[in-house]
């Protein structure tokens, strides 16, 4: 039975969608103003994880991720840049799409870009402002806060701290309320906008991702996920306007939200130079070692990224990919109960809120159990299958090339006539191709220098 922890409830829930076995999943996306950085990374890989889970379970995941492709940061940088706003946004939204082609996020059904959706955007604030949850003010629409009694349920306050996402709190002094925030901004000389019925302008934050879901999946959907820094006062937000619009609650029935990431000890920032982007990364290390870095960690949980860290997560997939290698030539020594065993204490440990660092515990006590009593094709068969959900072998690496195979082919040919002479010839022009050969009773092993 699978469990998810709901930041909502404080608590884990029996995972059951509204609607049979069909689950509507939204995260929020990226602001396309610069390159990705690995706290996207983090979030992202967390989520193609969850959901190719859910879909190994046989749910029906509709995935769904926003592009905030208009916004203050989009804005001052193309400002900066002196080019204009969609196209700033274009060029980073396709350096994203192909910073998660490199990770192997590949789960993500639509991306939906905030500007294809004005018109849903501007029905969402009509609605507001006509049931009276909305008021005019110099700069823009603002949402009165003390017209929706629930906020604060999701995060458990109604003011910000010290790691929000706060960046884009919007200050006017004319507002009703400290924490009101911008539903439509009035256009500025120079800004993008939209002519509409509310005014020229330009959506805010907030009212983007409710529209987007809205038309997408309707008032009410299975699972929001997000980073955790998000909850206040975005996801609040969101809540809040949806559930004034609708008059159905809970807008979602679970909500999910990742770890922060930190950069050896400190938060991630430019200012003290410990800020890495995707791109950074990924030309020092292999893409598969960044998902095994972030699986080792469970996704609710912090965690403290370094070069040590990705180190030690290179080695121990190494050891993974070295096992796999091994699982070719191996015998199949291990029971079927026994794989069977291993196959449930894998999907024991995904029910339990999606925990990935034991079920990697799992599959490191199967290559114990392998080393000591062998392993052939069956154990091999069941790693890949774990690996449609991790995506973290390196098949290139497990694929043995055709002249190796030949030379071990010829290799076990001489040994079985006792020419063994010839034999460790063999074995010599196999070690200058980077491999070492063990002979076993479980079988031929074979291991990468």
């Amino acid at each position: 039975m699978l469990k998810i922890y709901s930041t909502l409830t404080r608590k884990k829930e029996e995972f059951k969608p509204l609607k049979g076995n069909k689950v509507n999943l939204f995260v929020c996306g990226i602001t396309p103003y610069d390159y990705a950085h690995i706290g996207h990374a983090k979030t992202y890989i967390q989520f193609d994880i969850i959901v190719k889970y859910l879909r190994y379970k046989k749910y029906k995941v509709f995935y769904l991720q926003n592009i905030t492709d208009i916004d203050d940061k989009i804005i001052n940088r193309a400002k900066e840049l002196n080019m204009p706003f969609d196209k700033l946004a274009r060029e980073y939204e396709k350096c994203y799409y192909e910073d998660m082609k490199s990770l192997g996020v590949n789960s993500v059904d639509k991306y939906a870009r905030a500007t294809d959706f004005i018109k849903d955007i501007v029905s969402q604030i009509e609605r507001l402002m006509k049931k009276g949850f909305a008021y005019k003010i110099s700069d823009g629409i603002y949402f009165d806060l003390t017209k929706f009694k629930d906020y604060g349920e999701l995060s458990g306050r109604t003011t910000s701290s010290g790691e929000d996402a706060v960046s884009r709190i919007d200050e006017n002094i004319e507002k009703k309320n400290k924490g009101d925030f911008c539903l439509w901004k009035y256009s500025k000389e120079s800004e993008p906008s939209w002519e509409t019925e509310l005014k020229k302008g330009r959506p805010g934050w907030h009212i983007e991702d409710t529209a987007i879901t809205e038309k997408e999946f309707g008032p009410q959907y299975d699972i929001h996920g997000g980073a955790k820094d998000l909850i206040f006062p975005h996801h609040e937000a969101e809540i809040a306007q949806m559930e004034s619009i609708s008059g159905k609650k809970p807008l979602v029935k679970y909500w999910l939200h990742t770890g922060f990431l930190n950069v050896s000890g400190q938060k991630m920032s430019k200012s003290l130079g410990n800020f890495f982007t995707i791109r950074d990364i990924l030309k020092k290390y292999n893409a598969k070692t960044l998902r095994f870095l972030f699986i080792q960690t469970h996704y609710r949980s912090a965690i403290d990224f370094s070069e040590s860290s990705l180190e030690s997560a290179k080695n121990s997939l190494e050891r993974l990919n070295d096992f796999m290698m091994k699982l070719k030539t191996g015998k199949d020594n291990l029971p079927d109960s026994y794989l069977k065993k291993v196959k449930e204490n894998f999907i024991k440990a995904m029910d339990d809120d999606f925990d990935t660092p034991k079920a990697l515990a799992v599959i490191f006590n199967l290559v114990k159990e392998a080393n000591t009593k062998g392993g052939g094709k069956k154990a091999y068969s069941l790693m890949l299958e774990f690996d449609k959900i991790f995506n973290i072998l390196d098949y290139e690496g497990i694929k043995m090339p055709s002249d190796l195979k030949e030379l071990l082919k010829k290799r076990e040919e001489a040994r079985k006539n006792k020419d063994y002479k010839k034999a460790d010839i063999l074995r010599d022009k196999i070690k200058q191709k980077g491999y070492i050969i063990e002979d076993s009773d479980k079988g031929l092993l074979l291991k990468k220098i």
